[in-house]
């Protein structure tokens, strides 16, 4: 098989290591996506890890808002088309790559 591509990434005395960029997009992984080293008698190949659970923070949120919507389903109204009009015109010229970095410092 021949390489498509070939990346290099250091090991930090943790043991730790930065997934290059190119690696991660062919893997298909971003923030929060897991992958596998998998060993044999060729060496050592990684995967991407097809994940079925539930993120906890984004269930708890979720039980949240169905308490809230439950509690107070008054507060439950269509979102205004004229809101959206006016939000995908503000957007129209704005390009988004979901797989690109995010520059910055970030706060989860």
């Amino acid at each position: 098989m021949a390489t498509v591509i070939q990346e290099r990434s250091k090991i930090t005395a943790k043991g730790q290591t930065t997934v290059p960029k190119a690696v991660r997009q062919v893997l298909g992984v971003s923030y929060g996506g897991e992958i596998a080293f998998v060993v044999d008698e060729r060496g050592v190949s990684v995967q991407r890890v097809e994940s079925q659970e539930a993120d906890p923070v984004i269930t708890a949120f979720l039980g949240f808002l169905e308490h809230d919507m439950v509690r107070n389903p008054h507060n439950v109204v269509a979102f205004p088309p004229s809101l959206a009009e006016r939000m995908a015109t503000l957007t129209k010229q704005v390009e988004v790559d979901l797989e690109d970095d995010i520059g910055g410092p970030v706060a989860l």
